[in-house]
């Protein structure tokens, strides 16, 4: 290892910790041991290499170049860089990067007094564009805070006043992003992972210093344009992109925008950071940045240029992509889209093709009909949309004829021509031109009524059910469910007619019903009642809905239009009441449906005598009564608002009676089941019976009761007032007091119980009321004798009441307790009766067994027997009558005879009595002969059953 001797300074140096032989390898002899213990051969390619490189030292370097005397020494540094470079051609090692960095900041401060350094700066900045080199995989993680802060540090190097250093530093950054290998690699060492740098630069602020660097060299296009290169490729990062930000990257980059630029360049790369910041970043934040009036403008010349003067497929492009971002920046109320005049060159532009009006702003404009343009068009009917939510905007969406341009769409699409949209294009603008005339409309009602709009939604209606062939495309967001039909159409005209019918305006309405909208308006709901029967989708959901609320926004106070719906209207109606539960969970729309059907029941039934009582015919109080069984929260409130209103009309309370429902409830029961569930929910205390536990406040909740009584003005609702019109109890006391509360069908005993608090709800409402009227006075006041005594008494009638009902519930429930045992009593006599029978069956079942066991026992049973049969005979005799016995002789078993009866012969003494004359006197013989022959018979059924033993 002597043989080769180490130039002085080297030598000197090696010693050095940095670079000692033991920490940097590649510092050894050629000929000295390998790192695998092997001898290296001398004159090796890489051997040479190694001893050429070890001739550099980086700490004699920075030494070098620190010297405060370095103007005499400007050729020696030069030398030293280029060994250094030299030295690490092929990669960095992590470990020497922090040196290197510490020699690029001391070059880039001669670089200003001395141009020769800016040569070797540019070569140690490619030198940081190649892989770094690590040695263990553990060096990544180790040297992470020192990379990270060395890469920070080529941002920094943007200060230096050199174009080619600059540029130099963002070639070495988009290096991160494209990194190739080094053609030899350094011997012991391996490259650090592909993203290693992209981490490091996120970890240690990169994106920031750029954005910051932008400043400096906003003066030299072609530095800008690297720049903005560079950011390109940050921006692909959510991390770099946050840091951007902090930085004001958009506010930046959009005042740049219109700056000179021959290439494109800079229009193009801003538009792309743009879209990056709003993908990876928030949204809000981005649009907050955009939202000044200076980057408006220049967001709206930079779209004006291209709009008139780019005519390439890329300018259009790009043009679409920042109105997308004015878009973006219009939905921001405090954007200045109005006073920077952009919002009125945009609706200018929207209407361009439909009202054919010159307007200097467009003057020398050229739209075609290429896709670039068709996504204009409905880029600007979007834009259009967020500007009709702008109260300032409103005027100038009325003097640009925007409600002429929206319903030049409100028409069947004609065949177009060669010069023209084609069919899927027009549909899909159509669709999103009705779609924003919704939201439009009810901001400009008398542009709306001028241009006859609702006639001309009612005739595109009307060809929507006709039967023109028409073959929707149904490609566009809009087209949803149209492929193939008019369904997308009628949708969207509906919406209009809704958003406009839902301001209640007189002139609007009338002007509709006029035109026999609510006529055809049914017709609309049979339709596609009809076309639900094929598919039920959310299109048909949603049109049927919104033809509901119109007819119920057109009917609702007004009598004669309520006639004009009342039998066909009530017809459709009540399908849709008797829709199956289960659908309501099906998240089509089913229950949105559901709830407009009640509320066109409510207004356009309720309230007209014809309709009501075709309504009660068709059992109409039946089915929201089974509606009302399911329990369902959200449909009780509006059910019992409806059978409340029923109510008025005579004939309702009798259907309500009558109803029953599952297992024979009534209506009765079924209220008061509600009622309870309803003081469940509410926290109302109630005792294990249901009886009032607390009779100063027998109906509060436990929500009420935690609210502290505030005193208010006398025309303010107090909060025992509002709580009436926030649940269902005030409804459920109205219709019992329809019912009545006396004789009321199918109601248990737990049932009067809570009848007696419902029949007492006015009076406990008085009492919570009297009750925040002295705590409100108590509070503001100090009442007299008087008044105090008056409060008093006030407080004890309260109180009364809900002592007296309490004691009622208690005599309800002492007297089911009495019936209770009475009904036991009952069942237990009858079980006693049946175990007395049972003894006494057998009882019966022991003597027979007695009699055929012991004969004893069956003399005397007989003996018995005979005793009850001369017993039971009359004592008075039968003058000249036949005396005949009831003995059966010789008869051996031990039971009763059969149903056997056998007739002697009448003595011969006897014949010539009263029947001897008669024509029965000729059949003598015979009758001798039978009756010898039944005695016979039973003889030997006798003699058969003797054989067989005894039978029971």
């Amino acid at each position: 290892m002597s043989s080769l001797a180490e130039p002085p300074a080297s030598r000197a140096l090696s010693r050095s910790p940095a670079l000692s032989p033991a920490r940097s390898p590649a510092l050894s002899p050629a000929l000295g041991p390998s790192r695998c213990g092997g001898e290296r051969r001398q004159g090796a390619p890489d051997g040479g290499a190694s001893q050429e490189t070890r001739s550099a030292d980086l700490n004699h370097a920075i030494r070098l170049l620190g010297d405060s005397d370095s103007s005499n020494l400007e050729e020696k540094q030069l030398k030293v860089l280029k060994k250094v470079v030299k030295r690490f051609e092929n990669g960095l090692p992590l470990k020497d990067l922090a040196q290197i960095i510490d020699i690029l900041n001391l070059c880039a401060e001669k670089v200003n007094e001395q141009e020769a350094f800016i040569e070797p700066v540019c070569e140690l900045i490619k030198l940081c564009g190649l892989p770094f080199q690590k040695k263990k995989l553990s060096d990544e993680v180790s040297y992470s805070v020192t990379v990270s802060k060395s890469i920070a540090q080529l941002g920094y190097l943007m200060r230096v006043p050199s174009s080619q250093v600059r540029i130099q530093i963002c070639k070495c950054i988009i290096s991160f992003y494209k990194a190739e290998l080094p053609r030899k690699l350094l011997s012991g060492y391996q490259p650090t992972s592909a993203n290693y740098k992209t981490e490091m630069a996120e970890l240690g602020g990169l994106a920031e210093t750029f954005v910051l660097s932008l400043a400096i060299v906003e003066n030299e296009l072609t530095e800008k344009l690297w720049v903005l290169k560079v950011l390109q490729h940050l921006s692909s990062s959510g991390v770099n992109c946050r840091h951007m930000l902090k930085a004001q990257a958009a506010s930046r980059l959009c005042l740049y925008l219109n700056d000179v630029d021959p290439s494109g360049q800079l229009v193009f790369r801003s538009s792309e950071i743009l879209w990056n910041l709003l993908e990876n970043t928030s949204k809000e934040e981005v649009v907050n940045q955009l939202s000044s009036l200076e980057c408006v403008h220049a967001l709206k010349e930079v779209f004006v240029d291209l709009l008139l003067h780019g005519f390439r497929h890329y300018d259009r492009q790009l043009r679409n992509d920042l109105l997308v971002i004015a878009t973006l920046v219009a939905e921001n109320p405090a954007a200045p889209m109005i006073e920077s005049g952009f919002a009125t060159l945009l609706i200018v532009l929207a209407t361009y093709t439909e009202v054919k009006i010159p307007n200097p702003l467009l003057k020398g404009l050229k739209l075609t009909f290429c896709y670039e343009d068709f996504e204009m068009k409905k880029l600007l009917f979007n834009i259009i949309g967020i500007l009709s939510k702008d109260p300032r905007a409103v005027q100038l969406l009325s003097e640009n004829d925007v409600m002429p341009a929206l319903l030049y769409y409100v028409k069947p699409h004609q065949k177009p021509g060669f010069h023209d949209w084609s069919a899927s294009q027009y549909e899909e603008l159509q669709l999103h031109a009705i779609a924003i005339l919704a939201s439009v409309a009810p901001f400009l009602v008398d542009k709306y009524l001028s241009c006859q709009a609702n006639t001309l939604l009612l005739v595109f209606l009307e060809w929507c059910m006709g039967q023109d062939p028409f073959f929707g495309q149904g490609n566009s967001f809009h087209g949803t469910g149209g492929r193939g039909n008019k369904l997308a159409q009628m949708r969207y005209s509906l919406r209009v007619l809704r958003s406009v019918v839902s301001l209640y305006d007189d002139a609007v309405n009338l002007n509709l019903c006029d035109q026999g909208a609510i006529s055809q308006l049914l017709d609309i709901l049979k339709y596609a009642a009809n076309k639900s029967k094929e598919r039920d989708d959310a299109i048909l959901l949603e049109i049927q809905a919104d033809t509901l609320f119109i007819l119920s926004a057109l009917c609702e106070n007004d009598a004669h239009r309520k006639e004009l719906f009342s039998y066909e209207g009530v017809d459709i109606l009540i399908p849709f009441i008797q829709m199956d539960p289960k659908k309501l969970y099906s998240g089509l729309g089913h229950n949105r449906l559901l709830f407009n059907a009640l509320d066109c029941l409510w207004s356009c039934v309720v309230g007209c005598y014809i309709g009501e009582d075709y309504f009660l015919e068709q059992q109409g109080i039946f089915i929201l009564l089974d509606l009302l069984a399911l329990k369902q929260k959200n449909l009780c409130n509006i059910i019992l608002g409806l059978l409340v209103e029923f109510c008025d009309n005579p004939r309702t309370t009798f259907h309500i009676s009558t109803w029953r429902g599952e297992k024979d409830q009534t209506a009765a029961n079924l209220l008061i089941q509600l009622w309870r569930q309803e003081e469940l929910d509410l926290g109302v205390k109630r005792d294990r019976y249901g009886r009032i536990a607390d009779v100063k406040r027998p109906i509060v909740g436990s929500f009420q009761k935690q609210q502290e009584v505030i005193p208010m003005p006398a025309n303010s609702p107090t909060f025992a007032i509002v709580e009436i019109s926030e649940n269902i109890r005030a409804k459920l006391y109205l219709l019992l007091c329809k019912l009545g509360f006396e004789d009321l069908p199918g109601l248990s005993a737990k049932d009067f119980v809570t009848l007696a608090i419902i029949r007492r709800y006015v009076d406990f409402k008085v009492g919570e009321v009297w009750s925040e009227v002295c705590t409100e006075i108590k509070e503001e006041f100090r009442p007299v004798a008087s008044d105090e005594e008056a409060l008093k008494v006030i407080s004890e009638v309260s109180e009364n009441v809900g002592r007296s009902v309490a004691a009622i519930q208690t005599e309800v429930l002492e007297s089911q307790h009495r019936q209770e045992i009475r009904e036991e009593e009952k069942t237990y006599t009858k079980i006693q009766a049946v175990h007395k029978q049972k003894e006494m069956v057998n009882k019966s079942w022991e003597n027979f067994l007695t009699r055929t066991s012991n004969y004893e026992a069956l003399k005397k049973a007989k003996r018995l027997q005979e005793k009850s049969i001369e017993a039971s005979r009359s004592k008075l005799k039968t003058q000249n009558g036949a005396v005949h016995s009831t003995d059966i002789k010789g008869l051996s078993t031990t039971i009763g005879s059969g149903r056997l009866v056998t007739v002697e012969s009448t003595p011969s003494q006897l014949i010539g009595g009263p029947l001897s004359g008669t024509d029965l006197a000729l059949g003598k013989p015979s009758v001798c002969e039978g009756a010898l022959k039944k005695i016979k018979r039973v003889k030997t059924l006798d003699s058969i059953k003797k054989d067989l033993g005894p039978v029971e």
